[in-house]
């Protein structure tokens, strides 16, 4: 991996990964609530499942995110890629 810093520069991009990622906040403290409410387990689960799938989908919109950037060589995105994937 390179010592270089992968940095996402784009405004409108890092403002929409924040929108995301706080929208999973979100469902990680409503997943709070049902857990201390005593909720159904298939409940619980399957909000966890779509917490994990939206998380997975900023990942993915970060790395698209360096990729149209293009400031960085294809070979370190794919390391991180392949590293937290």
């Amino acid at each position: 991996m390179t010592d270089q810093p992968m940095v996402l520069r784009d405004l409108e991009r890092k403002r929409s990964l924040c929108a995301r990622l706080a929208r999973v906040e979100g469902q990680l403290r409503g997943l709070q609530k049902l857990i201390d409410q005593e909720d159904d387990a298939i409940k619980i689960s399957q909000q966890m499942s779509a917490a994990r799938k939206a998380l997975d989908k900023s990942f993915y919109a970060l790395i698209a995110g360096m990729i149209e950037q293009g400031d960085h060589p294809v070979e370190h995105v794919t390391e991180v890629l392949t590293k937290f994937s």
